[in-house]
Order: C-alpha cells, then sequence, then structure tokens
C-alpha cells in the first residue's frame, strides 16, 4: 500500500482512535458529531459522506494541537512573519500529521514527506529533517514523528534563510519568497544548466503556493490561515506571474475599472479571467505562448524527459500525487526512476501542468503506460481535503479532452463506484479509472476519498432532472475559497468576515456556507460583498450554459434589508445580476435566467449588460445591505445550474 496515516499523541480524551475501533460506526458519529448536524445523506456519495465527518470531527482535535504549536515556534523564532508556517503546513500537508509507509511503496517512487510540514528526508530531495534536528540539537526520528518538533524543525530551516535574506517579522510577506524556494528542499539541477529551469519554476511555483495562500486567507475545519495581502509585483516579476497564474487583478469599485498594479509596460488585465496578459507582439507574449501545452490549451508545459513509444488510447488513468504540485513538477524532471505523468493539477485553482505529450506512454502505471493517459492530483490519498471542486473541475474538463480527441475513451464509461482503500481490478470496458483499478499494481491512489459519483457526473452532464449542483458544501468550501474581504470590489465590511463551511445550518445535505459579515467601522459605506467563486478565476469554476440556463442558490439569513446578485462571466467582461430580497428567518431559493437580458446588468470589462456567450462562468456572488455596526450572518446552500 502506498497510503499515508495520521499519527496522534496521547490525550487525556476519552476517545482516541484505538476505543473507537472497539465502537459501532453508527455510535462513533454520534460521539464524534454534534446530533443537530446529522441531516440526511450527502448527494453524491452518502458512504464517503459519512466517512469525511467523522475524519473531520477527529482532525479538528489535532488541528488546534498545531495551531499552539505554532505559536510556540514564533515564540522560538521571532524572524518568521506571523502566518508563513501555517501557509507552508496548509500548502505541504493540509495540516496533516504525515506518517508515510516504507519506500517501497511511495507513490511513483516519490520522496516521502513527514509531519505536518511535510518534512523530506532525502530519498532522492534534501534531508530536511535531518537537517532541522541538527539545528533543534534533537534526533532525526523526533522529526519524524512528533508534531512539535516537526514544526519547530520546519522553523528553523526558514529562519536560517529568512536572516539570510534579512528577511524579519515586520517585513513585507512577499519578501519571503526566496527564502521559501530556497527552503523547498526539491533536488538540486542535474547536469548543470539543462534543468535549473524547470528546477527554479518548481521552486517559484511552491512559494507562489504558499504566498497565494496568505493573500487569500484559509479559515476552513479548523485550519487557519490569516490573511495578508501580497503584492505580487515585488514577489515575482510580470513573466513569472504569467506563468504562475497569480491573482494578480485589483479592482476598484468607485472607478468601475480592473487595474493591474505595478504591471507597466503594456501588461494588460484579460476582462474575463481577470488574469495579467503580456503586451501584444512582445518577446514576453511568445514566451508564453511557448510554455502553454499544444494538447491541451489551459496547460503549461513543463517537459519531462521520461517518457517512451505509445501503441494507443485507451483509457485514462487517475492518480493522486502522495505529494504536493511543485515537488512532484520538480520529481517528475529529474528522478533516477524515469517515473512521469502526462498532467499535473493544482488542489487550489485547479491549475494543470503537461509534462509528456500525449502522444507520448508517460511512466506511471506499469505495463499499461503504453496504452493509457495519466493524471496526477495534487495530495495524499487519506486527506479528502485536497480534492477541490476546482480540481475536480479541472480534470473533468482534461478527461471530457481524451474522451472528445480519442475515439476509445468514452467518458460514459468512466468509474462509478465507491472509493476504496486497497486493489480492485475493473474491466479493460471500464475507460476511466483509479490507479488501483489496473492489473499488476501494488498502489491503492486515488483511494476511498475520491469521489467517483462527483466525476462521473461531471464527466457526462446533462444527466436526467435538467441540473446539476456546482457547490453543495459537504465537505469542503467548495468554489468559495476565498474570504468576503478579499476582492478589491468588496466595500462596507472589515477583514474580519469570513466564509466557512458550517454544518449546524444547512438546506440540503449535511452542510452549508456560512458567511460572516462584520462592519468596517471606518466606513459609512453601504455594504456590497463581493463573494468570489474560484478566487474569481474563470478556468477554476464549472461551465454554465446560456441556452434555456439558470444560475441559483438557496440562502437564509435573520437579517433584515439583505439583498442578494450573481456575477457571470461573460465574454466580453462581468456581467452582475439584478438583486434580490431575501427574506428573513426562511430558506429562499434565488435564481436567474442566463437568457434574460432584463435580469443582467454591465460591469466591468467591457461588459454590455447582456449574456451574450454561449457558455460562461460563475463569477461571484453578491450581498448588499446598508451600513449597519451589527454582525450579520448568512448561509448559502446547494449553488446549482438547471438547463
Amino acid at each position: 500500500m502506498n497510503e499515508y496515516s495520521v499519527s496522534r499523541r496521547l490525550r487525556r480524551s476519552p476517545l482516541s482512535r484505538a476505543s473507537l475501533s472497539l465502537l459501532p460506526f453508527a455510535l462513533i458519529v454520534a460521539c464524534a458529531w454534534p446530533a443537530s448536524a446529522a441531516p440526511a445523506a450527502a448527494p453524491e456519495d452518502a458512504a464517503l459522506a459519512q466517512r469525511l465527518r467523522l475524519e473531520e470531527s477527529l482532525a479538528r482535535i489535532d488541528r488546534q494541537l498545531y495551531a499552539a504549536y505554532f505559536g510556540q515556534a514564533y515564540a522560538r523564532y521571532p524572524s518568521i512573519p506571523r502566518g508563513t508556517l501555517e501557509a507552508m503546513a496548509y500548502v505541504t500537508t493540509r495540516w496533516q500529521n504525515l506518517q508515510p509507509a516504507r519506500a517501497a511503496d511511495s507513490h511513483q517512487h516519490m520522496p516521502r514527506a513527514y509531519g505536518v510540514m511535510g518534512l523530506y528526508h532525502g530519498e532522492g530531495f534534501a534531508d530536511q529533517a535531518g537537517d532541522g534536528a541538527r539545528l533543534l540539537g534533537v534526533p532525526a526520528q523526533r522529526v519524524l514523528r512528533d508534531p512539535a518538533a516537526n514544526i519547530l524543525a520546519a522553523a528553523a530551516l526558514l529562519d536560517r534563510e529568512l536572516r539570510a535574506d534579512g528577511v524579519d517579522a515586520h517585513s513585507p510577506v512577499e519578501a519571503t519568497r526566496a527564502a521559501l524556494e530556497r527552503y523547498a528542499g526539491f533536488a538540486p539541477a542535474a547536469g548543470g544548466a539543462a534543468k535549473s529551469a524547470v528546477q527554479s519554476h518548481a521552486r517559484a511555483s511552491f512559494a507562489f503556493d504558499v504566498l497565494s495562500a496568505q493573500d487569500k486567507g484559509v479559515n476552513d475545519r479548523g485550519i487557519v490561515v490569516p490573511e495578508r495581502p501580497v503584492r505580487w509585483e515585488r514577489a515575482f516579476d510580470a513573466p513569472a506571474l504569467l506563468r504562475l497564474r497569480a491573482p494578480f487583478v485589483r479592482l476598484n469599485v468607485a472607478a468601475d475599472t480592473v487595474e493591474a498594479l505595478g504591471a507597466d509596460g503594456g501588461f494588460r488585465i484579460d476582462p474575463r479571467d481577470e488574469t495579467l496578459r503580456a503586451p501584444a507582439g512582445s518577446r514576453t507574449e511568445a514566451a508564453a505562448a511557448a510554455e502553454k501545452s499544444t494538447d491541451y490549451g489551459p496547460a503549461l508545459w513543463v517537459a519531462s524527459p521520461y517518457h517512451s513509444d505509445r501503441t494507443s488510447y485507451d483509457s485514462v488513468t487517475i492518480h493522486t500525487m502522495e505529494g504536493y504540485y511543485a515537488g512532484s513538477i520538480s520529481w517528475f524532471q529529474n528522478n533516477p526512476y524515469s517515473v512521469s505523468a502526462h498532467y499535473l493539477i493544482r488542489s487550489s485553482d485547479g491549475q494543470i501542468t503537461q509534462m509528456v505529450r500525449e502522444n507520448r506512454a508517460a511512466h506511471h502505471v506499469g505495463v499499461h503506460n503504453k496504452t493509457t493517459l495519466g493524471i496526477e492530483h495534487e495530495g495524499f490519498i487519506a486527506n479528502a481535503s485536497w480534492y477541490t471542486a476546482a480540481m475536480y473541475n479541472a480534470s473533468a474538463a482534461l478527461t471530457r479532452h481524451f474522451c472528445a480527441t480519442y475515439g476509445a475513451i468514452n467518458c460514459a464509461s468512466a468509474f462509478k463506484g465507491p472509493g476504496g482503500t486497497g486493489i480492485n481490478v475493473l474491466p479493460a470496458s471500464v475507460k476511466v479509472k483509479g490507479h488501483q483499478h489496473y492489473s499488476s499494481q501494488t498502489h491503492t491512489d486515488p483511494g476511498q476519498y475520491w469521489d467517483w459519483a462527483r466525476y462521473y457526473n461531471l464527466l457526462n452532464p446533462g444527466t436526467p432532472g435538467g441540473g446539476s449542483v456546482i457547490d453543495h458544501f459537504e465537505s469542503s468550501v467548495g468554489h468559495f475559497d476565498t474570504s468576503p474581504a478579499y476582492s478589491g470590489s468588496t466595500t462596507g465590511i472589515s477583514t474580519a468576515s469570513l466564509a466557512e463551511r458550517n454544518c449546524t445550518t444547512r438546506k440540503n445535505g449535511e452542510c452549508s456556507l456560512r458567511v460572516l459579515l462584520k462592519d468596517d467601522a471606518a466606513s459609512s459605506n453601504a455594504w456590497a460583498v463581493r463573494l468570489l467563486s474560484a478566487g474569481g478565476t474563470p478556468g477554476s469554476n464549472a461551465a454554465l450554459t446560456r441556452a434555456n440556463g439558470k444560475v441559483g442558490f438557496w440562502v437564509y439569513t435573520g437579517a433584515s434589508g439583505v439583498s442578494a446578485a450573481i456575477g457571470v462571466d461573460d465574454s466580453d467582461g462581468t456581467e452582475r445580476s439584478v438583486a434580490r430580497a431575501i427574506p428573513v428567518d426562511t430558506w429562499t431559493y434565488l435564481e436567474w435566467r442566463l437568457d434574460d437580458d432584463a435580469q443582467w446588468d454591465a460591469w466591468v470589462g467591457g461588459a454590455n449588460g447582456a449574456i451574450t456567450a454561449a457558455t460562461v462562468k460563475l463569477d461571484a456572488v453578491w450581498f448588499y445591505r446598508d451600513q449597519t455596526s451589527f454582525d450579520v450572518n448568512l448561509y448559502v446552500d446547494d449553488v446549482q445550474v438547471k438547463n
């Protein structure tokens, strides 16, 4: 097996994993979860949702401990800016104490990562655990096994790099970029300059992910990364921002404009996807085009040297990396085992990197390499929080591309049964399946937490019933992974406002999205809150069809005077819907038609006040209220589209 398990410190709590294993499963759920939050089954995989509820309740206990350990690390290493360690742990492990199995079982021979901070211990990458242990003066095994020591070791390593750059706790967050790149622990470029560009990109990608977690902020299931705005133009140069797909846009509501702060020399913002674009005809534009995949337009191209002849296009293989995005890019470009994959997908926003051309065989599933196409998904199979809506949507869009391109691969033949922990060989007639579903394999990814029912529905939209739920908030915040105050378009509320998954108030299923709005005491402006979907990046959202299309959501609030709207990214900018009032103390379904011009107003990017594209993307949910000093709670459930 290649599964990662969670280590637990002994506690005085009456319930432990050992004692839980002796109880009936229904009783475990009753003990671990508030009775008020035990509603009907999840809409796509009820058994999976039940497992996740139990795992989440146990994980919250550990995460409370980790938060205290982060505080201890900052006290010992005061040069580290607050929030950096939490962001690093979020990027590498999602705050899980990784305890990998033996090296022979590692996925694609990837160097194993340990502890809350995901420290490497050699095996082709740096020995971060050993180096950190020496700085602390403790045995390496303690750093590998004990969460507190693991966090301190990472802090010691980062502190060393920060002090070398003259960075301290008062420095701007973007000043940590160079230290983060050196900290990353990936393999040095083998053979000199020929591979240094890719290794540099992998390190930059790691630093970007850590900074992005802080820029957006995280408050989800006990994981808290404080929000600290990043001045991206000071962290990376413009070509790197293009490559990394940074959230470079800033919106000026008062002037009704989209700005690219600090981006001079003709750089511009694309009005639809709100990301940086190079000057037309420039060398930067040509270089950016050269870095794009020629097989699949949305993907970035980073070449792996490990590939061989292909014989056919017969299937698609779903993998979980057992590692994180940047480290896997580095590994597949430079490793002693010649392993690789065609595509890699980032958890946070669904960014895709292609490393092997589709007409070549990547080395990812043994004897089946010559007939299948492989997709690696960032994360670890023992932690479902890596499988985000953005990742599912990006992966499904890529697989639909395979189905449309290669006649033998049929999306309707995808596996749609329950996930599992072992090997379950499926017949050759199943064309989209996991690593664990092939013969002659020992690896069990994507494992029990991959939602095959959800993935099947994404691969085969338009199923009977005429509609689909984009976000149901059953296992994560879904697309809504940024706080309400993140976007520059939001006015009147303070940065203490938040959006988080909530399992006590909901309309359907188990959970909803709670949106807490707190007044900005320094402003007398009425509230206009843009709750971004997928960070405002259309590519990370599900497509909405205009023809006969409707989009809506359930909403509840105890506050009077609140109204709601939605924003949609159109071919010519962003259109914003008319606002609808939200009744008090009752769940209400609000809906807008995509083909009714009377329901839409122009907003930014040359928008014309009508939905004109055949296919569009959901940009945001908007909330409005007159300025008040009182907190306002809103609950959103089952964001959905119908045709």
